[in-house]
């Protein structure tokens, strides 16, 4: 005989065993992701720029994704891999902002700050072996001087006049040492936003999972201005020298 199970209509009634009880499960891998951000030292402030493009595994699903943030008044984020992460990162500094502004008491959440609370919230989530999936790029102004630091999910930080993460480290690096290296000081905005086109541009040829629509940022003595997306020129009749193309 089957025991007789009593249902309360005014109880709240314990879920049955399916598989989506069981043990706390992190994520293993990102889904949506997005790929290469460069940033660099100029000589007015510090210029960034990502692609508009949010990927599916290898599908170009989402392309009109915004993956530069600015935080306050004079810093910038950039973000590579897990958008969804990404998008917890953005609730988390959204909120530190707010408890700013409600205490009222003069301060303002500089760069060198925010550089740090990413980081020690990047490595607090290592130590819990559930990290964030996501390479950031943080640049900024802080009392005049010029800060861009770099944090990975491992909590890895550090800092340099230029980074570039993603498929851009082996890609974009190698321009931006020959163009910027040396050189932060007398870079004009003209200058510098043509060498961020010419990463971008060499990223969109070889990086499968880049795109030619992109938005550029800078910080200066004014503050962030991230632009609106605009789409990269390119010209593919090169390929028509490699061995193998078309085939």
């Amino acid at each position: 005989m089957d025991p007789i199970e009593l249902r309360l209509p005014h109880t709240i009634q314990r879920p049955k065993a399916t598989p989506n009880y069981g043990p706390r499960k992190h994520t293993t891998r990102p889904i949506v992701t997005g790929t290469s951000v460069i940033a660099f030292k100029y000589k007015d402030g510090i210029m960034m720029a990502a692609d508009c493009l949010a990927s599916y595994g290898s599908l170009a699903r989402f392309r009109n994704e915004k993956r530069l943030m600015a935080v306050g008044e004079t810093t910038l984020l950039g973000v590579s891999g897990d958008m969804s992460d990404f998008q917890h990162m953005q609730h988390t500094l959204e909120s530190i902002l707010t408890q700013e502004y409600d205490m009222d008491d003069g301060q303002k959440l500089g760069t060198k700050s925010v550089y740090k609370c990413i980081s020690n919230i990047m490595y607090n989530r290592r130590t819990k072996v559930d990290p964030l999936w996501n390479s950031y790029v943080i640049g900024g102004l802080d009392n005049g001087e010029k800060i861009l630091g770099y944090v990975d999910l491992y909590g890895t930080t550090y800092q340099s006049a230029t980074i570039a993460t993603g498929f851009g480290g082996h890609l974009a690096q190698p321009i931006l040492r020959r163009r910027v290296e040396g050189r932060e000081d007398e870079l004009s905005e003209e200058e510098a936003v043509q060498i961020l086109d010419e990463c971008m541009r060499v990223l969109f040829y070889r990086d499968a999972r880049s795109l030619n629509k992109l938005r550029r940022a800078k910080v200066t003595a004014q503050g962030v201005e991230i632009s609106e997306p605009y789409m990269l020129e390119t010209n593919w009749s090169f390929a028509e020298s490699i061995t193998g193309y078309g085939s």
